[in-house]
């Protein structure tokens, strides 16, 4: 396991998924949560696919998925050295060090750089990612650099991780993101001429409320139209977790 180069950064262990994955985190900045678990939960992967998440953090949604699907290898592209630390940490934690690497590298890193660090062309099964979302010159970008570093990025990141993504994917394979969900417009024209079969699940807080995410997946090479799946709504009327919401976010189910 890598050590933290900043003695005095501040960690905290908590855990996701009903408590089946231990996460170390910083305790400021940007943390896990739904987002994460949902991305996971959202993943067609099936046992020994080879999975690549594309601004992994600590690993989070990585850990998630590597609980719910045995036998999948993980790599892990994170730019910020100490989290890609508590990643390795947390990949230990998990029991799953001995099928995952974790690589500090931009997930935007092109050629050259992904071949060193052993992303070949369409070698990898599945690609997850919770790309930056917020559009700085729309959004106040958080003045925590590591918290500014993982929310904000425009319309050219999104572009960019995908063109990652598809670069590395074989054929077939699938990228599934966590996105906005104010903006569908920007993720299908990003998505174009790069996958298709592309399906969009909206994320609701609460019924009747607008959706705050979407949850997308492509296939790389596939022609099939775009589909809007049925809703995932967290909380009733009440502030109650939904049965489906816990199910997925505290039972490790599938969407």
């Amino acid at each position: 396991m890598s050590a933290l180069s900043d003695p005095l950064l501040d960690i905290t262990a908590d855990t996701v998924l009903g408590g089946r994955v231990q996460i170390h985190q910083p305790r400021t900045g940007h943390r896990a949560g739904h987002d994460a678990v949902l991305l996971a939960a959202a993943v067609p992967a099936v046992p020994g696919d080879r999975i690549l998440d594309l601004g992994a953090g600590v690993g989070t949604a990585a850990f998630c998925l590597a609980a719910r699907v045995p036998q999948c290898f993980l790599t892990l592209v994170e730019i910020d050295p100490e989290l890609a630390a508590l990643a390795e940490r947390n990949a230990s934690a998990n029991g799953f060090g001995n099928r995952s690497r974790v690589v500090v590298m931009d997930a935007l890193a092109r050629g050259t750089s992904r071949d060193k660090a052993g992303l070949l062309v369409g070698q990898i099964d599945r690609v997850i990612t919770n790309p930056p979302f917020h559009d700085a010159p729309r959004h106040r970008a958080s003045p925590g650099a590591r918290r500014s570093l993982a929310h904000t990025g425009g319309d050219e990141v999104l572009a960019g991780f995908l063109r990652t993504a598809v670069a590395v994917l074989r054929p077939g394979g699938t990228v599934t993101l966590i996105h906005r969900a104010d903006r569908p417009e920007a993720l299908l024209a990003a998505m174009k001429g790069r996958f298709g079969g592309v399906t969009l699940r909206p994320v609701h807080p609460k019924p009747d409320a607008p959706a705050i995410r979407l949850i997308v997946t492509g296939t790389k090479g596939s022609r099939a139209p775009v589909s809007i799946l049925p809703g995932l709504v967290l909380q009733d009327g009440y502030g109650t977790p939904t049965v489906e919401a816990e199910a997925v976010l505290r039972g490790g189910r599938a969407l």
